[in-house]
């Protein structure tokens, strides 16, 4: 085994991680508003579809101006599948149906679980260390995210919008944790083949409902081709992409705290864009969620290069 790493490289992992992730974050807090802008109008199922195919054409681009690789190695093609069912079509697909059937106060409380199945799937499968200090920080941020979104008259729970939004928190959890096994690949590259594959899987319904059910009038509408157009270049493209890149410098269980950013981002905007407003449970939720991170990024942590070579370690150990 290799020479411990200094404070500086863990230092710097947490810091580059951290940008990335925080981009990711507060970019899909901005999905709220977006969803939110277009939903009535283009259903969940469409809805994600179409993200994915504006999205296509941003990563085809970047595809080529960054050269990277198509190339995905036979052993790996059955994994990256298995991540882009779980994540990019379940994941996102049981998340919009859940808020619509909800409120975005309650798809918020509920996926902000995200980061607790990140510390257990981050246990399970890479052995990452499940530590008093990562417990006690998920709880924090955990009951920061309560307080963002917890508004009294407007926080209702339909069991089968509650139902779909734990599926999404979940699926997203075990989608994270399983790209640090591709990490060997560009991110542009693990982004491209996943949007790749859930675009394709939603196709026959995506059409199906474009020649059949579409409302070409209110479709039309600034707001929701707007809206259209943030979650594919924005919030896919963008977002999938800083996400992933992220992912490289941290254990899942810490990164899994970033996706808090997602509430406070979608609260600010609510106040700033839909005139919502921000009360004092807001600023209580912001201190616990901060208070949550810091105490995550005290910790250890291992780049996803060096939990794979444990991995692997530990395989030929048995």
């Amino acid at each position: 085994m290799g020479p411990l790493k200094s404070r500086r490289d863990i230092l710097r992992n947490l810091v580059i991680g951290s940008f990335f992730l925080s981009l990711a974050g507060s970019i899909w807090g901005g999905m709220f508003i977006a969803v939110r802008l277009s939903i009535f109008v283009i259903p969940p199922v469409p809805l994600v579809w179409m993200r994915y195919g504006t999205a296509l054409l941003a990563l085809i681009i970047l595809m080529l101006m960054t050269h990277s690789s198509w190339h995905i190695d036979k052993k790996d093609r059955k994994l990256l599948v298995l991540s882009a069912l779980s994540g990019q079509v379940l994941s996102i697909v049981t998340q919009e149906t859940g808020t619509m059937m909800t409120s975005a106060q309650t798809g918020s409380v509920i996926t902000a679980a995200t980061p607790a199945f990140m510390v257990v799937f981050g246990y399970f499968l890479l052995h990452e260390k499940l530590t008093a200090g990562r417990i006690a920080s998920v709880l924090l941020a955990t009951i920061g995210v309560l307080f963002v979104v917890f508004d009294p008259d407007n926080f209702t729970v339909n069991p089968l919008g509650g139902a779909s939004l734990f599926v999404a928190a979940v699926t997203w959890a075990f989608m994270s944790v399983l790209l640090k096994f591709l990490s060997k690949y560009s991110v542009i590259t693990v982004t491209f083949y996943s949007v790749l594959i859930a675009f394709l899987t939603l196709t026959p319904y995506g059409l199906y409902w474009l020649l059949t059910a579409a409302d070409y009038a209110a479709m039309a509408s600034p707001s929701v081709w707007g809206s259209v157009l943030y979650l594919g270049f924005i919030s896919t493209t963008a977002g999938f992409c800083l996400w992933n890149k992220g992912l490289l410098y941290m254990d899942a269980s810490l990164a899994g705290l970033f996706m808090f950013f997602q509430p406070i981002v979608g609260t600010f905007l609510g106040w700033l864009l839909l005139a919502e407003p921000v009360t004092l449970y807001f600023w209580i939720g912001f201190t616990l969620i901060a208070a949550g991170v810091v105490l995550a990024l005290r910790g250890g942590n291992t780049t996803a290069a060096e939990k794979l070579a444990r991995h692997h370690r530990d395989c030929l150990d048995h």
